[in-house]
């Protein structure tokens, strides 16, 4: 396939998921213009996750209906739009909204980008071309906080919007003259049922587990969305297992490559869907770093995440998914444990060394666990399961933040004071538990696990694809 066509859809979900964090820095700024409290404006980062949550489900069946490039160019259109919207908000309601119609372009995206890549690239050159789609999960949450508060120091909150307009029409006009056309198909009628029941599962547990501890709102309410989605998720399996053609086939888990990605990706996802919200958090509140000198800190992990796209297919190709997952996975943990012992006294090098090498880490797992889940799904069920695996990690990143400041709180109480550094040393050592545990499923692997798209035992595999 042509090489600039991954990069168009990279710099798109970069665009997306970057995005989805730069406001964090800027909810104060925004919050005196809004004339609202900065705690009651984070309503509008959950808008966003929920928009994710309630059309990820649906983006598979819409591409396979109206065609893989139509559905990426409007949902580039939307995530425009809603981008202008919130640049001249001039209310709460008008930005949380805004920001919803966002998260409604940004969920067609990162599913269908994928969808495209599976259905344009050959197995062989799959891990290349994922290795790319990575970057921006990665990069992005990084890149956001510091690029949100020099925006916002230098120049005013609104240009952290208006800035996606020229970013996007320019992947417009790209996608427009390189990224091929898939065909549309057709599909069975669309699953309502399904699709209202996943909508208020990944909904209720997202919105639920964000707002848990958000002081706006009564604890009740979000435990009562997160009761509510868990039992939408039940309601849910119970009403697939029934219906001939369900919105998501939940018989794509018999495919054990995939089934093995989704759970080991959920938990690492978990961890690394913490690190962006407790590493800042430690930086500010334990070391004294303004939020410009903590986002530059986070960000070199980064930089690792960049390094690993030009060298994972050789190693893939080396040593084939279970050896590489197995010791990312656990070197992982042990990372996240290591920065769980930072202290405000270490040498700035150790910090940023061990950084570094977490954002290397984190990129090399996330690169095949996200071509192994694809190994050998055939490829009339690609829509489906881009879509599922999307969900599941929207729901995971949301679960991780709401973990991290469960873990806090209560190590909080435990000690009877304001937060220090040392629950965050708890939260981090937690968290990484929780990152090893991603390496069990891994063990069910064979040796040959997806050979067909790592290149294993072929010959010259590691030299190819240039």
């Amino acid at each position: 396939m042509n090489p600039i066509v991954p990069l168009i859809l990279a710099v798109a979900l970069f665009m997306e998921q970057m995005d989805s964090t730069v406001i964090a820095t800027a909810l104060p700024a925004i919050a005196a213009d809004l004339h609202v409290g900065p705690i009651t404006l984070k309503l509008a980062l959950t808008a966003y996750m929920v928009a994710l949550a309630i059309f990820i489900p649906i983006s598979g069946w819409m591409a396979d209906r109206f065609g893989a490039k139509l559905v990426f160019r409007t949902a580039i259109a939307v995530f425009l739009t809603g981008s202008a919207m919130c640049a001249f908000s001039g209310s709460l309601s008008e930005f949380v909204i805004s920001r919803f119609l966002q998260g409604m372009g940004g969920a067609m995206m990162t599913p269908v980008g994928r969808l495209v890549i599976l259905r344009t690239t050959s197995r062989t050159e799959l891990v290349r071309a994922m290795a790319l789609l990575t970057i921006p999960g990665l990069v992005g949450p990084l890149a956001g906080p510091p690029l949100g508060g020099f925006i916002t120091t230098y120049f005013t909150w609104h240009w952290i919007f208006l800035i996606n307009i020229p970013i996007g029409l320019l992947g417009l006009i790209l996608t427009s003259i390189y990224l091929p056309k898939i065909e549309a198909e057709r599909p069975p009628p669309i699953d309502w049922t399904g699709f209202f029941l996943l909508a208020t599962a990944a909904s209720g547990v997202v919105f639920g587990l964000s707002v848990i501890s958000m002081p706006a709102l009564p604890p009740a309410v979000g435990i009562g969305a997160t009761v509510t989605g868990c039992a939408a998720t039940l309601w849910y399996i119970l009403h697939a297992r029934r219906s001939e053609k369900p919105l998501l086939d939940l018989k794509l888990f018999a495919v054990p490559t995939f089934r093995t990605a989704i759970l080991a990706g959920t938990f690492f996802r978990i961890a690394a869907g913490a690190f962006p919200f407790l590493l800042p958090l430690m930086l500010q509140i334990g070391f004294g770093f303004t939020p410009f000198q903590s986002g530059m800190t986070t960000f070199i992990s980064a930089i690792g995440a960049i390094a690993t796209k030009f060298i994972a297919p050789r190693v893939l190709a080396f040593t084939g998914f279970k050896r590489l997952l197995l010791t990312t996975g656990s070197l992982g943990a042990l990372l996240m444990f290591a920065i769980g012992l930072i202290e405000p006294t270490t040498p700035t090098a150790i910090i940023l060394g061990i950084l570094l090498i977490s954002g290397f880490t984190r990129s090399f797992f996330f690169t095949s666990i996200n071509v192994l889940a694809y190994a050998d799904i055939d490829a009339r069920a690609a829509s489906q399961a881009t879509a599922m695996s999307s969900t599941i990690q929207q729901v995971s990143l949301a679960l991780g933040v709401a973990f991290a400041a469960l873990v806090l709180e209560i190590s909080s109480l435990f000690a009877g004071a304001t937060l220090s550094v040392a629950q965050f040393h708890v939260a981090f050592h937690v968290v990484a538990i929780c990152s090893a545990l991603a390496v069990v499923p891994i063990l069910t692997l064979t040796r040959e696990s997806g050979a067909s798209v790592s290149g294993q035992g072929r010959h010259g595999a590691a030299e190819g694809g240039h």
